[in-house]
């Protein structure tokens, strides 16, 4: 797909005015299309999609008084409050340039131009827009993220209750708090309930998955970049250090940082100073870290994977959330959290447990842990015809089982090492589903890079 070119709309009554500014523009890469009249603009603004605009402030009605661009300016700001506007004029005055700016104009430009600052101005005009828009995409995630802290937390079983005890300890200081546990344990519930119930509450919550950022833009993402900074680098756009900068950086899958980005991480968790990629001039951030893994850091650290300093960085405290199958008191108590809510979704008021369910559910072995759980309970609510909910209707497969829990089920019986058991679940598992690694994963309770790493560790291919 082709990449979207910047589209600038000119309104000016004289033609050649109008040609010359099209000609400029195209030798900047910039596409133009251009009106001769107030009301043309509007009726093009209305069509298409414009990244900016420049419009002159007098046309056939008045030539000197600004009046009919005033008014174009203002009818503008009315259909997009947020397009950059740059106003120009050959009788520009100091009173006119600010009542120009008064109503939204974000540049005054006089006749005869020069190139080199009209170009400059469209080109600030053009990046601000994109940091605010930039900025307002951020913040709406993070007003998700941030959310309130009281998301459903149920806690009754004493394994959770120790880890409950030691979040709500933790909590109130700025202590790095690393978040152990399988996928699916709730360690994004946790984080958000540890920023909720700290100093920093009123300030961003930003998530960023380390496993989802190519290397090749990581210090990109991470520290952010200057214009210029590399091709596709259009505009300044800040990383998620700045943007966390006074509340909690949120780093999901830990373990899956490229080793040779561990080392500029490390620099910033050790002296709060980062640059941005292109950039020299360094940047001093205030954040709190909470990291999360389903990862066994001490295994990635011994086949040189992951740093030792960067580990102690980041573990000031660690809690370690518990598998849902050492979690029998909360199981039913949190089918019935969930079972709630996706009535309430689906409008499905009369629902029930049926006890056999409640049975099954407990029966079960919880790959997935609380995330199965909840797809478990949202699946049978949306397939259901009735409204009594039962183990046919639950649908669980007792067959699946988690591969480090199966793996030394089967070491117990002295018929093998942890090791060969482990290989031995990996490759039925990818028997059993033809080779699809996401099936895979999901019956044996892992992420994908976790199957990744245990199928390089056993040479499979």
């Amino acid at each position: 797909m082709a990449a979207h070119r910047t589209r600038i709309l000119i309104a000016d009554d004289q033609r050649e005015v109008r040609e010359a500014l099209r000609l400029l523009f195209k030798g900047e890469g910039i596409d133009a299309a251009s009106v001769d009249s107030p009301r043309a603009a509007l009726d093009a603004l209305k069509k298409e999609r414009f990244e900016a605009a420049l419009i002159d402030l007098n046309y056939a009605r008045d030539t000197t008084s600004g009046a009919e661009g005033l008014e174009l300016l203002r009818d503008v700001r009315k259909l997009d409050a947020e397009l950059p506007v740059i106003v120009m004029t050959a009788w520009g005055t100091i009173d006119l340039a600010v009542e120009a700016m008064r109503l939204g104009a974000g540049d005054f430009i006089e006749k005869p131009w020069d190139n080199q600052r009209l170009m400059s101005v469209i080109r600030n005009q053009l990046a601000l827009a994109d940091s605010r828009g930039e900025a307002a995409r951020l913040k709406r995630e993070n007003e998700i993220l941030r959310g309130d802290g009281d998301e459903p937390f149920i806690a009754e079983s004493a394994a959770m209750k120790s880890v409950l005890a030691q979040l709500d300890r933790v909590a109130p200081t700025d202590a790095n708090v690393l978040i152990l546990g399988e996928n699916g344990t709730g360690k994004g519930v946790v984080a958000r309930r540890l920023h909720a119930r700290s100093q920093r509450a009123g300030k961003p919550l930003v998530k960023v998955n380390m496993g989802g950022i190519p290397e090749s833009v990581f210090e990109a993402e991470m520290f952010g970049h200057v214009r210029g900074a590399f091709t596709d680098a259009k505009t300044d756009r800040i990383g998620r250090f700045e943007l966390a900068d006074g509340g909690s950086l949120f780093m999901d899958e830990i373990a899956n940082i490229p080793p040779a980005q561990q080392p500029k991480l490390l620099r910033v968790l050790e002296d709060g100073e980062l640059e941005r990629v292109g950039s020299s001039r360094t940047l001093k951030v205030d954040v709190r870290l909470i990291s999360a893994t389903n990862a066994d850091l001490g295994a990635e650290i011994a086949r040189g994977a992951f740093r030792r300093d960067l580990l102690f960085r980041l573990n000031t405290v660690e809690l370690r959330l518990p598998p849902l199958r050492e979690r029998d008191e909360d199981i039913a108590l949190l089918a019935e959290a969930f079972l709630a809510h996706f009535r309430k979704r689906y409008q499905r008021e009369t629902l029930h447990f049926a006890p056999s369910a409640l049975q099954a559910l407990r029966s079960y072995a919880w790959p997935g842990n609380v995330r199965e759980l909840s797809h478990a309970v949202e699946r049978a609510v949306l397939m259901l015809d009735g409204d009594t909910l039962d183990d046919a209707a639950l649908n669980l497969k007792p067959e699946a089982t988690h591969a480090l829990s199966g793996a030394a089920a089967l070491a117990a019986s002295g018929s093998m090492t942890v090791d060969e058991a482990e290989e031995q679940l990996v490759r039925g598992a990818l028997e059993r589903t033809g080779g699809n690694i996401q099936r895979a994963a999901t019956l044996l309770g892992l992420s994908r890079p976790s199957l990744y790493r245990r199928m390089e560790k056993y040479g499979i291919e």
